[in-house]
């Protein structure tokens, strides 16, 4: 695995690279206007979201001589999980001059494998690694979240509701990841975006509460949404959730798609016993297509009860988001042609046949 690049300093975009050495850090300074504290996308192209003691590394190695040597990097797992954040790592090394291998999104890996190969001069990509491994970590460890999920909800779908829950600079790509992981969608506008499907979503208590009823919002809601938007039906902010579901069956009638349960801790949560509750009131009133989406506190194991007592559909929000980063690490293997590695690790380039070249 080899490449060339001309030396480092410009984005491939055409956008100079924001820091370049220890002056241009001291110069940067933050905009007294910034509205966010969140990174835009050329500060993060730019360098800025770097640790600063790899622009240092930059410049000892320029004064050796050295900022150039061609190198191959290699980048590996703290514990296993699922792969994702490939398309951003892609595009922070756009143009750069290097060669990259990684392990396919979706796909699943073990505890210490080679997940990424970079191979170019080291000047060209090595300012990147923070922001590289930041991507992969975050982005894999919510992928690996939602395939929890996947697993225990089986061929039901869940959809991720998670991005109240985080920054929202960063909610669009933890629901997309949660996407990559085998959620059947987001409710966040762009995440959904992003994954090239449409945000999924119903309704939340607020509009219940001003409204005053439950039976008016569903009325309301089938004759304004459009045809293709399905219906269902948020029953647990007033009265008896059986009781809800009933009403609203019997005045939608065929045209109601399903109603949600998110029925609060206070008062129990959602649990088996109503979900199975609903399920046989339905039946029993020939509304057996009226399907059941539970949200509220998931995670894989109250999944699988609530699936097994009738659920057909999950709604997940923290058990995704809240999800531990998956630690990565880069370390050099090839310098000048030759293995090399710190001690503790086996130098030269780990064998693999899971890795494929990024576009």
């Amino acid at each position: 695995m080899t490449a060339t690049g001309e030396r480092g300093g410009s984005l491939g975009s055409g956008h100079p690279d924001l820091i370049r050495d220890l002056a241009s850090v001291k110069e940067y300074q933050v905009a007294e206007d910034r509205k966010f504290f969140s990174a835009t996308h050329e500060e993060i192209a730019g360098g800025l979201t770097t640790d600063v003691y790899f622009v240092r590394t930059i410049e000892i190695l320029e004064s050796l001589g050295r900022a150039s040597a061609p190198v191959v990097a290699e980048v590996f797992t703290s514990r296993e999980g699922v792969m994702a954040g490939n398309e951003e790592a892609r595009n922070l090394l756009a143009g750069r001059g290097v060669v990259v291998e990684a392990l396919p999104e979706g796909e699943r890996f073990a505890d210490h494998e080679v997940v990424m190969r970079i191979a170019g001069p080291y000047r060209n990509f090595g300012l990147f690694e923070t922001p590289l491994l930041g991507i992969l970590a975050s982005s894999s460890g919510w992928a690996t979240a939602a395939v929890d999920c996947r697993e225990a909800a089986g061929e039901k779908p869940f959809i991720c509701f998670g991005a109240r829950h985080l920054h929202p600079a960063v909610a669009p790509v933890m629901e997309r990841a949660a996407i990559v992981g085998g959620a059947a969608g987001a409710s966040c506008i762009l995440a959904a975006k992003l994954a090239k499907v449409q945000p999924t979503g119903t309704i939340p208590h607020a509009a219940v509460l001003i409204a005053g009823d439950t039976l008016t919002v569903a009325e309301t809601y089938d004759r304004i949404m459009p045809e293709d938007s399905p219906r269902v039906i948020l029953v647990d902010t007033f009265h008896d959730e059986a009781e809800e579901t009933l009403r609203v069956a019997r005045k939608l009638g065929r045209r109601l798609g399903g109603v949600r349960l998110d029925t609060p801790s206070e008062r129990g949560g959602v649990t088996p016993q109503l979900v199975k509750e609903i399920r046989a009131r339905l039946d029993q009133e020939g509304y057996e297509h009226v399907k059941i989406f539970v949200s509220g506190g998931l995670d894989p194991d109250r999944i699988r009860l609530l699936s097994d007592a009738g659920a057909d559909a999950f709604g997940v929000g923290s058990y995704i988001s809240r999800a531990r980063p998956i630690d990565m690490t880069m370390d050099l293997k090839v310098v000048d042609g030759r293995p090399i590695a710190k001690r503790g690790r086996i130098p030269g380039l780990t064998p693999t046949q899971r890795l494929a070249r990024m576009s």
